[in-house]
């Protein structure tokens, strides 16, 4: 495992170094770079395949990662952010409005995580308050009332823990988010992008399709939390992850979602641009999959499927 790794950086330098002098000089070093660059991707795919559980969710956390916004500038148009909950205030952590996703009106209700260290803090790293799920509702009324299909992007390690949260009602707004969801008479697609942690990624993730990101976690709650609850040490996070089977592939294999979304070698935070296409496509293909049923159908289809979720059979 070792010589592969430094293999993979000494190759990513050299390649670093050769593009920089192709930018400088102007020279085509195309002959050196394209075998050099092939090979590159060919390792990082080797060592891709061999990710544990935590390393997966250390891609998720990955700096650079694309944010929703993101994704947004690049795949959506004539997006307008709308505010407010119309009963205590605005929240950075949630945001939405309709858009056109590859052409297709939408409403889009997504968790923004932030893309520098003041964004984070203003966003709080994508956990919501309270008048965030109530502005996710707000917006899924008018999702209904204008026949817009709901896009969700999910991102977050949970639901704001904070006191002020709790005075507000946090797990009652949660609730409400999650039965006005199921209630959608319009389409629904929600795809994980990142950390989908417990109530706070599932108040927007009752889809009729449900994917994620081939890097991304989805689970009842963080590696770091069931350590901490488990073993008392949050240490034991690696254990926790392998424990709870959080990965994409997991999820795939126990019917909780319907798609993987593939992600560029190495993570989507090493080619943004292939990450943003391989998503459109998919939410695409959904939403194009789900358009021509009818709202009862929708309805009923996205009560079906969450009811059947662990469910089993005794021999």
């Amino acid at each position: 495992m070792t010589a592969p790794a430094e293999t993979l950086r000494e190759l990513e330098a050299r390649l670093r170094e050769l593009e920089a002098t192709a930018g400088r000089t102007g020279q085509n070093l195309d002959a050196a770079l394209n075998p050099l660059r092939a090979e590159v991707e060919r390792l990082r795919g080797e060592g891709h395949a061999r990710l544990t559980r935590w390393e997966r969710v250390g891609l998720a956390r990955a700096p650079g990662r694309p944010t929703a916004l993101d994704y947004v500038e690049r795949l959506c148009s004539d997006f307008t952010e709308l505010h407010g909950d119309r009963a205590y205030g605005d929240d950075p952590a949630l945001i939405g409005g309709p858009a056109r996703w590859l052409g297709t009106p939408v409403m889009l209700l997504m968790q923004q995580k932030g893309r520098d260290t003041k964004s984070k803090i203003r966003r709080r790293f994508g956990m919501s308050n309270p008048e965030g799920y109530r502005k996710a509702i707000r917006l899924m009324d008018l999702a209904d009332r204008f026949g817009l299909p709901v896009v969700t992007l999910i991102d977050t390690p949970g639901a704001y823990p904070g006191i002020e949260a709790e005075e507000r009602g946090q797990g009652w707004a949660i609730a409400e988010s999650i039965q006005r969801m199921v209630r959608l008479r319009v389409p629904a697609v929600c795809a994980v992008i990142g950390e989908g942690g417990s109530g706070g990624a599932l108040a927007l993730g009752v889809g009729n399709r449900v994917l994620i990101q081939e890097n991304a976690w989805y689970s009842v709650i963080s590696p770091e939390g069931a350590a901490s609850i488990i073993w008392k040490d949050a240490a034991k996070a690696p254990e926790a992850a392998e424990a709870l089977r959080l990965t994409a592939p997991d999820l795939l294999d126990l019917g909780l979602v319907e798609e993987v979304v593939p992600e560029p070698p190495g993570g989507a935070h090493l080619d943004p641009e292939a990450a943003a296409r391989f998503l459109g496509e998919a939410v695409a293909r959904q939403l194009a999959e789900l358009s021509g049923l009818e709202p009862h159908a929708l309805k009923a289809g996205r009560a079906a499927r969450f009811r059947t979720l662990g469910a089993f059979d005794e021999d």
